[in-house]
Order: structure tokens, then C-alpha cells, then sequence
């Protein structure tokens, strides 16, 4: 009987998405015994600053993929949202699960709608992307940062220190929040990779990758390897306000992308269309939103 040593965060949220894994590998392998082991990140130590300040999606990752080099671990879950567009030498994304709800959730126990927002409200997010778009959007009402895991946001929310909070829509449904969701917004680009969990081993553990790939689902594996292209073209990161979306309908593949200021005062935004089998949609795409004022926006945050 095979073991398996899956790593993941502690958060109540990533360990869902680690039973998610565990579970579904042992439909596809009745007799394999899965070990769940919990990992500590730096991401999830510091809770005081907002991420594009501490360093960014490696904060998640960088604790795990060292278990898995020193064989502690034989694959880490992550959020793919979390996780940089260039692995360190010697890991590979080996699967890419099902998408869930790709999109963003506005959250509020006061207001029904994100239009119905009065002017002034203060909203709560961590995310530059999120909080550039809703600047673009609404520019009369105020941001304020939100980190912590989806329960400790719910209660800042229900404490009074928001009037809203925007929070990614797929880890509210696994974790039974569903009915918090007060509207999804479909106006905001989600992140790359947003509602799909990746599974990471060591890039010479073929074994493991016999084993976690029947849990890869091929259109959204596609449809994440052109956003991450996208992002990897215009060096995104949790410093950068970017967004990516890209979707499989019908043999096709549409992915719109932005780039914005952190105010959301300037903002690049547009779509690209073409056969799944089209080579390099993201990059593409990448460099057409850079010629269309992409470039001077991020040559503004690097500089």
C-alpha cells in the first residue's frame, strides 16, 4: 500500500482544500493511505501588513517547498492564486484541479448590492487587484486593508469596522459561507488562477505524479497556463494590481485581462479570443495591454 505525505497551511480554508485533494485521490485509490501534514507559512504568520509589502505570493509557498525538497512532504496544496508564475528549479505544478467560482464576492450585512453602497462606505480587502478595481469602479468610497483567514474577515465585517468586504467567492462556498455572498462581481478580473487549487511535487517524483495528475482537469489546467503566461509576460505580482480571467467555451479560449494603478485612476483593460490550441493567448495579450498604457502604469510602481 502506498503512502502519500500531502503538505498544506493551517488555515481552516487550506485544510479544506488538502481533505478536498486527499479525498479525491483515494476515489481514484481506495487503498492508499494519505497523511495530511500542516505547515506554517510566513504569509500566514504576518497578519499585520498587506501582502504587497511583505514580500507577495512566495509567503505561502516558499515553507512548503522546502518539505517537499528535504522529502517531508511528497506534494503541497496550494490556493493557485498563491502560487508565482516561476517554481524554483526542481518543482513542477503537476496537476491543476476543477475550477470553482472563478469570481470575487461583496460581502455586507448593511448593503445588499456593490451599487448600493452609499458614498464614503469603507470596504475591506488585502488585495491591490481587488482594491483597484473597486477604486475604478467607485471612486467615492474608501479601501481599508483586510488579511486573515475568511473567518477572521467575516468577524471584522460583523465587528462594525466595515460596511463591506470582498473576499474570493470559492472559499466562502467550501467553507459553508455561501449564504454571506451578497452579489458576485463579475466586473472585477479575478486573479490568476483564482477558484483552482494546484497540487506541487518535486519534479523528479514520478511516482506522485502517476498518482495526483488524475486529479488534473485538462481545460482548467489550459486556461490557467495562458493567465499565468499573461502574468508572467507583465511580471505580476501581489505588488502589482493585475487581473486575468481566462474560460473554455466550446473548443474556444477567451481571457480578458487588466492592469491598473493601485488608486484605479488609470486602468488598461482588454479580451482576446482564439482556438485552445493557439500558442501564447496570455502573452499575446500581455504585450497589447503593456502598448495600450500597461507599461507606464508598472513603470510607475518599479520605479
Amino acid at each position: 500500500m502506498r503512502k502519500i505525505k500531502i503538505g498544506t497551511r493551517g488555515s481552516r480554508l487550506a485544510l479544506w482544500q488538502a481533505q478536498f485533494v486527499a479525498a479525491e485521490l483515494k476515489k481514484f485509490f481506495p487503498a492508499l493511505d494519505v497523511e495530511l501534514v500542516t505547515v506554517h507559512t510566513t504569509g500566514d504568520k504576518i497578519l499585520d501588513a498587506p501582502l504587497a509589502k511583505i514580500g507577495g505570493k512566495g509567503l505561502f509557498t516558499k515553507e512548503l517547498e522546502l518539505q517537499l525538497a528535504r522529502g517531508e512532504i511528497d506534494a503541497a496544496v496550494h490556493s493557485l492564486k498563491d502560487v508565482p508564475t516561476e517554481l524554483p528549479d526542481g518543482f513542477r505544478i503537476a496537476a491543476i484541479t476543477r475550477r470553482a467560482q472563478p469570481f470575487d464576492a461583496f460581502v455586507s450585512n448593511k448593503f445588499p448590492t456593490f451599487d448600493a453602497l452609499p458614498t464614503g462606505a469603507v470596504i475591506g480587502t488585502s488585495s491591490l487587484r481587488r482594491a483597484a478595481q473597486v477604486s475604478a469602479l467607485r471612486p467615492d468610497v474608501a479601501i481599508k486593508n483586510l488579511r486573515g483567514n475568511v473567518e477572521t474577515r467575516l468577524g471584522k465585517l460583523d465587528a462594525g469596522d466595515f460596511d463591506a468586504i470582498i473576499l474570493a467567492a470559492a472559499g466562502l462556498e467550501r467553507l459553508g459561507h455561501a449564504a454571506r455572498i451578497r452579489e458576485l462581481l463579475t466586473a472585477i478580473i479575478p486573479a490568476a488562477g483564482q477558484g483552482a487549487l494546484a497540487i506541487e511535487t518535486r519534479g523528479d517524483d514520478e511516482s506522485t505524479l502517476r498518482l495526483v495528475r488524475q486529479l488534473n482537469d485538462a481545460e482548467t489546467f489550459a486556461a490557467a497556463e495562458v493567465e499565468r503566461e499573461f502574468l508572467r509576460e507583465v511580471g505580476g505580482s501581489c505588488q502589482v494590481p493585475v487581473g486575468v480571467f481566462a474560460q473554455v467555451v466550446n473548443e474556444q479560449l477567451t481571457v480578458r485581462a487588466v492592469i491598473a494603478s493601485p488608486d484605479g485612476k488609470r486602468l488598461v483593460t482588454d479580451s482576446e479570443t482564439a482556438p485552445l490550441d493557439s500558442p501564447h493567448i496570455g502573452l499575446k495579450l500581455a504585450r497589447r495591454l503593456l502598448e495600450l498604457g500597461g507599461r507606464k502604469i508598472l513603470d510607475t510602481l518599479t520605479n
